[in-house]
């Protein structure tokens, strides 16, 4: 943290996006570069602002960060160049939007507590979406979301008009179906028809999340690091005793994973 100046930083790293699409001068890679394969190191650079901030590690927060804001400018490069938009339109958009959607710190609108900001900020988000012609319950969630994600917003969109289950046991009853709809196709083994019934199955736990006031992105990496760091354990402690996880029984590796979840350090 210094002196430094956002706008002359910003400005360095424009001016070098723009190096590296000089059509005669710049970099081979980088010119060969669409919105279609830049896309991904977008979403990848997303996970891991979210990682950093998960572990608390800021000095890799503030690398990913960087990263990140490296990819707006590299998709508003290549728009500039089509002529469709620059940077300074992205900006202007965003910052006219905050405006736009903060009325009551920007305008004349009373002060709102948290929910209420919420309810007018959705609001604001359903005139604007009627504005591009956006119709439906549904309009503006994004495909490109984490599919679990996804699940949630669908149909917290259709909760809002009423097409919703009534609590978290009922949804508890529906994922008892979808497990006895799966159990019933697993004879037969036909991928296609397995795939619908997991897929359903993760759906309805997506709901589940939801109903419960839980994100099932979260809730799947808190699981994902728990799974990791008992495995880890696990091989640490065979490894101590003279073998590897392959020699052993499944039983035996049962075994060592119970003690792993009672562990205070590893069980949750």
């Amino acid at each position: 943290m210094g002196d430094i100046s956002a706008e002359a930083e910003l400005r360095r790293l424009l001016d070098i996006m723009a190096a590296l699409r000089a059509p005669r001068s710049g970099c081979p890679w980088d010119l060969e570069q669409t919105f279609e394969t830049i896309a991904p190191y977008t979403i990848e650079e997303a996970y891991e602002v979210a990682d950093a901030i998960a572990r608390q590690h800021f000095p890799a927060l503030q690398d990913e960060l960087g990263d990140l804001l490296f990819q707006v400018v590299y998709h508003a490069r290549m728009a500039q160049e089509e002529g469709r938009f620059a940077f300074a339109d992205v900006a202007r958009a965003i910052a006219d939007k905050m405006v736009r959607r903060h009325p009551h710190v920007f305008g004349d609108a009373g002060a709102r507590d948290a929910s209420a900001q919420t309810a007018a900020w959705e609001a604001q988000k359903t005139m604007e979406r009627a504005a591009r012609a956006e119709v439906g319950a549904l309009a503006g969630v994004p495909e490109g979301l984490p599919a679990l994600t996804r699940a949630a917003k669908l149909t917290a969109r259709a909760a809002r008009v009423g097409f919703d289950w009534p609590d978290a046991g009922a949804v508890l009853e529906k994922l008892d179906e979808e497990v006895a709809e799966l159990k019933a196709e697993l004879p037969e083994g036909a991928p296609e028809r397995l795939a619908d019934e997991v897929g359903d199955l993760l759906f309805v736990l997506a709901n589940l999340a939801r109903k419960l006031g839980l994100e099932p992105e979260e809730c799947l990496r808190r699981a994902n690091r728990k799974f990791a760091n008992r495995f880890r354990r696990m091989e640490d402690m065979t490894g101590n005793r003279g073998f590897s996880l392959g020699e052993m029984s499944l039983d035996a590796m049962e075994e060592i994973w119970r003690e792993i979840k009672h562990d205070k350090e590893f069980g949750t």
